[in-house]
């Protein structure tokens, strides 16, 4: 278990539990090896809610070049309101770390049901590939591209319909952006040739999902990324037996070396999509309402239940020393 001094970390009218604070995630970025944040289970006092308080070291966030995505993060988050999404509450910091305050969502992640079984049966891949396609929608409306969608990046909440989570590499975006930045078997050509991208990697990384949810495995592996960036650009699919036709279509069409011909980026955007065969019986309208019955529902006993994540050992970041102020300079607006 973890334990946190928040007397110092939140301000007082926020009034959280001292104790008892669980560490449920040990965040590591994308593009780099070490910690550089933890998210911590908390309650407030008052009305007994629970959270998930993000907590990431200030030395480590300038070190690992993290600045501008941290405030991505924070831009992204306070502009999105979606039944799909994480929700952002508070933000602060002090002179040795950052802290969001954010949802905390029970289920833990999609990416641990998937491991259990190995892979999702078709109806099954079809749920949550048809909430995630709204949650890409609402966020392309907003000119938002998310950038690193993933299975690790896939909460399931209390009654299992998902939330994005992790908007660190999220951006956005009015043009193109050229930053090399997501998970090697989830990233686009266009962001391996470096190109410029922009919210068409989005629907090439949903392409890579549905793929691995139900095959098991990712279309593009190998031991090390140079291969993985190989076989993308080479773009041969071989798909497992047991796919239905009409995925095995839908994933083809999402990857598409060329973006104008890619679905979900050309002139209809998602419509494109949600019109596809695959999606024949799903009702759209009634997805953001939340109204599809979940394939799976998780087992939480109560609100702050923890066992759908792995926790960690206490590590004691409070004895590093305070950050100078030109690097504090850098997160006033934090």
């Amino acid at each position: 278990m973890c334990w946190v001094n928040m007397a110092v970390a939140l301000p007082l009218y926020l009034l959280f539990s001292l104790s008892g604070t669980s560490c449920i995630s040990s965040g590591l970025p994308a593009s780099s090896t070490g910690t550089f944040g933890r998210v911590f289970l908390v309650k407030d006092k008052k009305s007994r809610a629970f959270y998930a308080l993000k907590q990431m070291k200030i030395p480590d966030v300038i070190r690992l070049k993290q600045e501008q995505h941290v405030h991505n993060e924070k831009e992204v988050l306070t502009e999105v309101n979606h039944s799909f999404l994480i929700r952002l509450f508070w933000t602060h910091h002090d002179e040795r770390f950052l802290y969001m305050l954010m949802d905390y969502v029970p289920g833990g992640e999609l990416f641990s049901y998937l491991r259990s079984r190995g892979r999702f049966s078709n109806a099954t891949g079809l749920f949550y590939t048809s909430e995630i396609v709204c949650a890409i929608e609402y966020l392309h409306s907003k000119e938002i591209v998310y950038r690193d969608l993933k299975p690790e990046n896939i909460l399931l909440d209390s009654e299992g319909h998902i939330r994005l989570t992790d908007f660190g590499f999220a951006k956005k975006l009015s043009d193109r952006t050229w930053t090399l930045c997501g998970t090697p078997e989830y990233l686009a050509p266009e962001v391996i040739q470096s190109k410029g991208h922009g919210r068409a990697v989005d629907w090439w990384a949903l392409g890579i999902l549905i793929f691995e949810m139900l095959a098991g495995y990712p279309p593009f592996f190998d031991d090390n990324p140079f291969g993985i960036y190989q076989k993308i650009l080479a773009g041969k699919l071989e798909f497992p037996r047991h796919l239905d036709f009409y995925v095995k279509d839908l994933i083809k069409k999402f990857l598409v070396i060329d973006r104008a011909r890619r679905l979900g980026n050309m002139k209809n955007g998602a419509d494109d999509v949600k019109k596809h065969r695959w999606f024949k019986n799903i009702d759209w309208e009634a997805v953001p309402l939340r109204k599809l019955k979940p394939p799976i529902v998780p087992k939480v006993s109560h609100e702050g239940d923890t066992s759908n994540f792995d926790v960690y050992p206490e590590d004691d970041w409070k004895k590093d020393p305070p950050v100078p102020p030109k690097d504090l300079e850098i997160f006033k607006n934090f």
